[in-house]
C-alpha cells in the first residue's frame, strides 16, 4: 500500500557506529522516506554504511561544514543540533513532516505514522511526541525493553512521582532523569522556521498550530544501563541533560528540586555508593518499580529489537559495528 503521507527524521550525533546505524535501521523499519544525519565527528566510521543508503542524507560536520554555514563551530552541541535540524527542514523538501531527535531517542506508534499525519488538518503546523523513559537494563549488553510513561502535569504528578521514588523523586520532573517535553514533528514548506531542541519557531511564533500526539511516543534510552549512565554524568553535569541553567525556572515550577544539586550532594557526601542507590530506585529496571509503575498505569513493556533492524537494513555492518 501506498504511503498516505512521508515523513522524515534528523539528528545529530557522535555516538558509536553501531548506536548511529541502529537509529537509522529504526526509523528505516518505522517508514521514514528520508533520514537526515549529521555527524558531529569528522572522519566517523558511520559515514559510508549511510551513504550508501537510498533513503540516508549523511552530513560530515568538520570544520569545512561549519565555517562555510555558520562562521564558525559553536561551542554548545544544542546550538549544533539546533541548527543542522534547521538546515535539514530548509532541505526537506520530498518530506511533508520533518521530526527532529536524538540518536537515543525512538519513535513508536500504535498505529500507522502515516495513517497519522495525513489525518492532521492543514492548520496544524507541529505535533509534539511526549517521551518515555528506558528502565535501565541490568545487563549492559541487553538493550531496556520496559519504559516508564509520561505523566501529564497537573497537580497529582508531583504527588505520583513521590510515590513512585519515596527517597528521591522530589528531584525528578515529572519522574524523569531526562526531559519531559518531548520533541516534535514539524510540517515541511513554511518559511523562516527555526528548530531548537524541544520547540521550533515561526518567525516569531513558538510551536504555532501545536497539537500533542495521542497514540505516538518517543522511547528515550537516556540510561540503557548504569554503566553507560555513569559515564556520561559529568559531561551532562557540566553541559547537558543535568546542567545547572536548566533548573532555575521549568523545574522550580513543576515542584522538582534541582537534579544536579541532589546529584554533586550524593558524590560529594555518599560517593558511588550513594549515587547507585539512587540510580537503583529511579532508574534500574527492578520487579519492584515495574511493580510500582504498573499500579500507577504508567509501566510500558515495548521491546525495540533494534539489533534484528539493524541486520535488516545494514546487514553488512552488525558483525564489524562496536559495541553499545
Amino acid at each position: 500500500m501506498k504511503s498516505q503521507t512521508i515523513w522524515g527524521v534528523c539528528t545529530t550525533t557522535n555516538a558509536p557506529i553501531k548506536d548511529v546505524l541502529r537509529f537509522a535501521a529504526h526509523y528505516l523499519e518505522a517508514g521514514a522516506h528520508r533520514i537526515w544525519v549529521h555527524l558531529d565527528a569528522p572522519n566517523d566510521p558511520a559515514y559510508d554504511a549511510l551513504k550508501a543508503h537510498p533513503k540516508c542524507r549523511v552530513v560530515s560536520c568538520d570544520n569545512t561544514y561549519w565555517q562555510r554555514g555558520f562562521g564558525k563551530r559553536p561551542e554548545k552541541h544544542q546550538v549544533r543540533q539546533s541548527w543542522n535540524a534547521t538546515r535539514a527542514y530548509a532541505r526537506a523538501k520530498d518530506v511533508r513532516w520533518l521530526l527532529h531527535v536524538d540518536v537515543d531517542e525512538f519513535l513508536v506508534s500504535e498505529g500507522s505514522i502515516d495513517t497519522q499525519l495525513s489525518a492532521l488538518s492543514k492548520q496544524i503546523l507541529s505535533l509534539r511526541v511526549r517521551p518515555m523513559e528506558a528502565l535501565a537494563s541490568p545487563i549492559p549488553e541487553v538493550l531496556p525493553s520496559a519504559f516508564k510513561s509520561f505523566i501529564p502535569p497537573g497537580p497529582q504528578r508531583q504527588e505520583t512521582v513521590d510515590q513512585l521514588y519515596p527517597n528521591h523523586g522530589t528531584h525528578l520532573k515529572g519522574g524523569f532523569l531526562s526531559h519531559v517535553a518531548g520533541k516534535l514533528f514539524v510540517r515541511t514548506g513554511h518559511g523562516d522556521v527555526k528548530f531548537r531542541i524541544h520547540n521550533v519557531f515561526s518567525g516569531e511564533d513558538m510551536n504555532p498550530g501545536s497539537i500533542e500526539a495521542d497514540n505516538m511516543q518517543i522511547a528515550h534510552l537516556h540510561a540503557p544501563n548504569w554503566d553507560t549512565w555513569r559515564a556520561r554524568l559529568d559531561y551532562r553535569l557540566e553541559k547537558g541533560a543535568y546542567r545547572a541553567e536548566l533548573s532555575a525556572g521549568e523545574l522550580s515550577k513543576s515542584g522538582a528540586r534541582p537534579l544536579h544539586i541532589k546529584l554533586h550532594k550524593l558524590l560529594a557526601e555518599k560517593g558511588e555508593a550513594g549515587l547507585r542507590k539512587f540510580f537503583d530506585e529511579v532508574a534500574m529496571d527492578t520487579p519492584a518499580l515495574r511493580e510500582r509503575l504498573d499500579k500507577k498505569g504508567l509501566l510500558r513493556l515495548h521491546p525495540l529489537e533494534l539489533d534484528t533492524k539493524l541486520a535488516d537494513h545494514f546487514p553488512a555492518q552488525r558483525e564489524n559495528s562496536s559495541t553499545v
